[in-house]
C-alpha cells in the first residue's frame, strides 16, 4: 500500500505542467501581435528604446508609443537570436522582428517581482545588415 502511494505521488509530480517560460511567453505575444497581453507584462515603469528615442516611461505611456509603432509595423515573424535564463530572477532575450516596415533587432529584459516576471526594458532598433 505504501509503495502504491509513493508511486502515485511520484507520477503526479512528474506530470505536472512546468511553469510557463517567461521569454517564450513574450515571443508568442509578439508572434500573435497580441500587444494587450504584452503590455500586461510591463513593470510600472519601463526603459523603452524605440529606434533613436530612449527614455523611461510609465507603463501607460509606453503602451501609447508602442501602439503607434506597431500600427505601422505589424509583425509577420519572430526569430530568437539569443537568450539568458540562467538567473532565476532575471531573463533577457534578443529577437529579430520582421514586419512590413522592415526588420528590427529587439531585446528585452524581465525581472522577477514577487514571483511574476515583469518587463523592465525593451529596445527596438533597425536591424543592421552586415
Amino acid at each position: 500500500m505504501k509503495l502504491l502511494y509513493l508511486l502515485t505521488v511520484f507520477s503526479i509530480a512528474m506530470f505536472q505542467p512546468k511553469a510557463a517560460d517567461p521569454i517564450e511567453r513574450v515571443v508568442v505575444m509578439f508572434k500573435q501581435n497580441n500587444l494587450v497581453e504584452l503590455y500586461k507584462s510591463f513593470a510600472p515603469s519601463i526603459e523603452l528604446s524605440l529606434l533613436n528615442d530612449n527614455n523611461i516611461y510609465s507603463k501607460e505611456q509606453a503602451e501609447i508609443i508602442l501602439n503607434n509603432f506597431f500600427a505601422k509595423n505589424t509583425i509577420s515573424s519572430v526569430k530568437v537570436i539569443h537568450r539568458v535564463d540562467s538567473n532565476p530572477d532575471y531573463r533577457f532575450a534578443v529577437l529579430i522582428l520582421t514586419s512590413k516596415g522592415g526588420n528590427y533587432r529587439t531585446s528585452f529584459s524581465l525581472r522577477n517581482t514577487n514571483g511574476i516576471f515583469q518587463m523592465n526594458e525593451l529596445r527596438i532598433e533597425e536591424e543592421k545588415i552586415k
